[in-house]
This record gives C-alpha cells, structure tokens and sequence, in this order.
C-alpha cells in the first residue's frame, strides 16, 4: 500500500482498516517512507505491505482492492502520479499469470525497493514465484536510488 497525498498514515491506516475486514488477523510492515518511482516531481510515499488470507479468486480480490481505494478517497489523476491511496496485490500464494489482470506476481515487484523492504519485513522467507529470490536479495541487486528508509513501527 502508498500513500503521498494528504494525510498519508490516515490513508494507510484506513486501508488497513478495511482489509481487516476481509481477512482478520492481517499481518503489517512498518511504515517506509520511499521516493517516488516514474514522475518524480512529488512528495515522498509512505508504503507497508500486507499479508492477508484471502480464500476466492485474484480477480475478486483486485475488485474488493480497487473498492476499498475508492472508500478510502483515491482520486484518478495519471500514471504513476500522486494518489491518496493505492492498495496492489504483489502475490496471489505464488500463482503466476499474465493476464488477465491482476498480472502476478506484481510485474514490477522486484525493482521496487520501496515494496520489497516491507515484504521482506513481514515475510523474510517469501521468495519470488518465478525468480525464486527473497525480498532482500532482490533489494540487494538494485540501486541505492530510489531509495527508501524505515520510519516507524505502527500506524
């Protein structure tokens, strides 16, 4: 989850939130404050990653997420570009597909440091469906920018 636009733990804490509705007992990362990725004229992101029991399909699950971004107060504005708030799954129990959408794992996971960090927080033995690397070897192989740092435990 991220959030740079307003009040961002309120944003995270409310998705947080809603997905305790679909699957008590979820398990989060600290909160990583990270640079943005693509349109870099913005403010910082706050991200944490999730880790939910979710028994339907993929598709249903994006639909819920896309819901509860709605909820949550994400308006529409570009690619890449600021948002309140935005809720993406990066892996659906080691499924791989590539279409239709959700594409997973997330197609950019593993260049995203501001994602893997919180993963590899919550989940240190994860490893990739398809590269079959953890979280921190795969942070290990990309550049110090952008970059990301840990700002506090709990919402």
């Amino acid at each position: 989850m991220g959030s740079n636009v307003g009040d961002r733990g309120a944003y995270l804490a409310a998705a947080l939130d809603a997905l305790e509705q679909l699957s008590p007992g979820v398990r989060a990362s600290s909160i990583y404050e990270s640079e943005p990725v693509g349109y870099a004229d913005q403010p910082l992101f706050w991200n944490m990653a999730a880790e939910l029991h979710w028994s339907g399909e993929p598709v249903a699950l994006l639909e819920l997420l896309q819901r509860i971004e709605r909820r949550v107060g994400r308006r529409k504005r570009f690619r890449n570009g600021p948002r309140e708030i935005d809720v993406d799954i990066l892996d659906f129990a080691g499924l791989v597909r590539a279409s239709p959408d959700p594409v997973l794992p997330h197609p950019e996971l593993a260049s995203r440091r501001f994602a893997l960090a919180p993963v590899a927080e919550i989940a240190p033995r994860w490893r990739h469906p398809v590269t079959g690397l953890t979280a921190r070897q795969m942070m290990r192989a990309l550049p110090a920018h952008p970059g990301v740092r840990r700002l506090r435990k709990n919402l």
